[in-house]
């Protein structure tokens, strides 16, 4: 009798796939998400997006721009629901230094990668990042390009 293996949930909510494409991501931090409640309820039900979302830097604190996260159809009528309104993130005083060290200098930038769950807290995962150059895009194309072709060579010679 074969067992079961226990499903592993994946905390994920979202991940921002562009943001690994278009820049070389240099140093990661956690980051808490200051929310309402309606866009609790709309991660838990994985309607958001985090495509073209970046942080930026004001007064010291750290802010999550373009981040869309859609409001349920169940949402109550006397809140307003604006889908890409500006979120705080919460940092250490001294992660607020590096980032805002870092994204002082040419070229480099702080952008969201993923949000996910951490027991019944929404984590940002935010990255230091410096832009790639469109070569560098097409080596990483290629290199992923070959890994597969690798992938299918040796499927085709375990099953002859």
């Amino acid at each position: 009798m074969a067992k079961k293996k226990p499903k592993v949930s994946d905390n994920v909510i979202v991940r921002n796939k562009r943001a690994s494409f278009d820049y070389q991501l240099l140093e990661t931090f956690e980051a808490g998400v200051s929310l309402m409640g309606w866009e609790v309820k709309s991660l838990r039900m994985g309607k958001a997006q985090l495509t073209d979302t970046y942080v930026m830097m004001k007064n010291g604190e750290a802010w999550l721009l373009g981040a869309q996260i859609t409001p349920l159809d169940t949402a109550s009528t006397h809140f307003v629901t604006d889908p890409t309104r500006t979120r705080k993130l919460l940092l250490h005083k001294r992660e607020l230094a590096k980032i805002l060290a870092a994204t002082a200098q040419k070229g480099q930038t702080c952008v969201c990668t993923q949000l996910y769950w951490k027991g019944h807290l929404v984590k940002a995962r935010i990255a230091l990042a410096q832009g790639k150059q469109s070569h560098d895009k097409r080596d990483t194309e290629k290199d992923r390009d070959w890994g597969r072709q690798k992938q299918r060579i040796i499927r085709d010679n375990v099953k002859q």
